[in-house]
């Protein structure tokens, strides 16, 4: 069992109230070889919303109160992304999962890259908060864009 970010698998839970169509993603959620889990959904926020992004860091230092997770309009909505991390993380444990696919670029699910905090759409080496603590707990975090398509599901 592995987790994927909703949104991968088409549920329209994105900011901008859409998803994608990953098919070989959905299939993984259809045969139930993968849980669909999004975060900011599960943290509280409501699609679509504002964008968020990470302001003063990535998504570890948000975790450890260095950084925040703000809207394009100011409102601080760390609360929620770490609401919606640690729920993630419960679910990957009650699950015994031990991979997850996140969105890439999400403030929350970003493995390798997010946007800077800027809201110019510059990108930065990074990852959200909810990779974060999945990684800070042994979980090991992929992208859409480099996971492995003959994944294991033990």
């Amino acid at each position: 069992m592995i987790i994927i970010s909703a949104c991968l698998a088409g549920e329209r839970c994105r900011y901008t109230g859409d998803g994608f169509d990953f098919p070989h993603l959905r299939q993984l959620v259809e045969e139930g070889k993968a849980l669909p889990v999004c975060p900011e959904v599960l943290g509280g926020l409501q699609t679509p919303r504002e964008p968020n992004e990470i302001v003063g860091g990535s998504g570890f230092a948000v975790l450890d109160g260095k950084a925040r997770v703000l809207t394009s309009a100011g409102s601080d909505k760390t609360r929620e992304f770490i609401r919606g991390a640690r729920a993630v993380l419960r679910t990957a444990l009650d699950s015994g999962v031990k991979t997850a696919i996140l969105k890439e670029r999400s403030p929350s699910c970003g493995s390798s890259m997010i946007y800077d905090g800027s809201f110019n759409g510059k990108r930065i080496p990074g990852c959200g908060c909810t990779a974060a603590l999945l990684i800070r707990n042994g979980i090991s975090v992929f992208s859409e864009e480099n996971y492995n398509k003959n994944i294991c599901f033990d």
